[in-house]
């Protein structure tokens, strides 16, 4: 045995370094393994250089909207290759960063692939400088897994990283695509649709489900597909992908309803974006007893599986798979596992979810939909944002916010936001919620003018059956 620690975390994303950082600030002794890069998927090859790209591909936006402004732009070019630059190096940057607070908080960094062998035993296996493997084993009081998840497979769309992408390909394209033909609507192929169909490209969105975004509120859905329409994007709902056949340098699929009838769509490139899995293989869950359920592994509210002294947090734990929700995951298990009084446990139904398109769609709390299922009185307010005066001045007036509340008790249910700027937003409804605001409270908030926020405050007060400004 090489050294004994009190907390050995299995994955440097923003569940295990968030981990590994709480439990070194309360004193205890602690070691993170990571295969690959700090920072995980999230930092390196996700939700970070994602953002980056997105942040170009609003630029270009702007460019080809110069006009009403009273601007015009001749000559201008795009290299491809210089975005996806920029995008690799906000994340080396933040990645050298991670490695910084390792340092600081005086946490060990074990390079290697980690298993469980047995109670409180880690093995982990390193290549040394000439390629041979080296094993070393490690003991722990406490083992957190943190080791993310990756996209799911789809049968008949095998990634080849040339003409079949997953996301991590899409991150770091050659050149841009003249056509993109993008499978799954959730957060990562909606994002990659819009930030290439901005960039130039022609793009064809599939989904399975009955409607894009299948996650999110029914109105929240249908307002984006009529978006993505309007600039061009192809939606297509309630079908499948089929009869995938690369040649040459394009790609061919029969796309339409399982069972009936379908087109034929061409394309440069295909993305497939049908979800995620987690990382539970070759991590020896077996050996000391945790079980998993549905590709996940299975915990309970503070974050222990069915292993005692095993804990697994963020996206191998099960959705919603989101970094925030990792990072808060890694606190709560943390703070628990170490004795602390004052930890709540996580409420998953109100984690907010963002997705970073253009428009830009925000959530907290139940759709529509699912609180009426729960058969509790309703008050649900809107506010369409070309009423609002700074949506109007900034040339974004598209969008909206629907808020749900309890009529009974004034409890915010959920909050759904659709329109530019909502993912730095819905926070305030986070914070309304955290604190059990009532409608009621929330309406004497005072809201600054002008501001997007304010239609916050008008979706409440029309929740309430007195709207100011629609």
């Amino acid at each position: 045995m090489t050294d004994k620690y009190d907390v050995l975390v299995v994955g440097s994303g923003p569940g295990g370094y968030v981990a590994a950082i709480r439990a070194a600030q309360l004193g205890l002794r602690t070691a993170v393994v990571e295969r690959d890069q700090l920072g995980g998927i999230c930092l390196n090859w996700g939700c970070i250089p994602t953002k980056a790209l997105l942040h170009g591909a609003d630029v270009a936006h702007v460019l080809a909207n110069l006009e009403p402004l009273g601007f015009r732009a001749t000559g201008v070019e795009f290299d491809m290759a210089r975005l996806v630059e920029f995008s690799r190096s906000v994340s080396k940057r933040l990645s050298d960063g991670i490695a910084y607070l390792m340092r600081k908080n005086g946490i060990d960094v074990l390079h290697g692939s980690a298993r469980l062998v047995d109670k409180g035993v880690v093995s982990v296996v390193s290549d040394t400088a000439d390629g041979t493997p080296s094993e070393t084993e490690h003991r722990a009081d406490h083992i957190v897994l943190a080791t993310g998840a990756r996209p799911r497979p789809v049968p008949g769309l095998v990634p080849d990283g040339d003409r079949i992408w997953t996301h991590f390909d899409a991150l770091v394209a050659p050149e841009l695509p003249k056509s993109l033909l993008v499978v799954g609507s959730g957060a990562i192929g909606v994002e990659f649709a819009s930030l290439y169909r901005d960039l130039g490209s022609e793009v064809t969105l599939v989904e399975v489900a009955p409607r894009i975004m299948p996650a999110e509120d029914a109105a929240i859905s249908e307002h984006v597909r009529k978006a993505f329409r309007k600039r061009g994007i192809r939606v297509h709902t309630g079908a499948s992908v089929s009869d995938v056949v690369v040649h040459g340098d394009a790609v061919t699929a029969r796309v339409g309803p399982p069972g009936g009838s379908s087109e034929q769509v061409t394309a440069e490139r295909v993305l497939v974006a049908a979800g995620i899995q987690g990382n539970i293989e070759d991590l020896g869950l077996e050996a000391v007893g945790v079980e998993t359920e549905g590709g996940f592994i299975r915990t309970d509210e503070w974050c222990r599986t069915t292993a005692f002294g095993v804990y697994a947090i963020g996206d191998v734990a099960g959705g919603p798979c989101l970094a925030h929700k990792a990072s808060h995951e890694a606190v709560v298990c943390v703070e628990k596992l170490a004795g602390l009084d004052h930890v709540s446990p996580l409420d998953r139904d109100h984690v907010p979810g963002c997705i970073y398109a253009r428009p830009q769609v925000a959530r907290l709390g139940l759709t529509e939909e699912q609180a009426r299922a729960t058969g509790r009185p309703l008050r649900i307010g809107t506010f369409d944002l070309r009423a609002s005066g700074k949506a109007l001045a900034l040339g974004e007036a598209e969008g909206f916010v629907k808020t749900i509340f309890d009529e009974s008790t004034g409890e915010l249910l959920g909050a759904h936001m659709v329109g530019p700027e909502v993912t730095e937003q819905i926070q305030g409804f986070g914070i309304a919620h955290a604190l059990e605001a009532t409608e009621e409270d929330l309406a004497q908030v005072v809201f600054p003018h002008p501001t997007l926020s304010e239609a916050m405050h008008e979706s409440v007060l029309a929740a309430l059956g007195r709207p100011l400004n629609a």
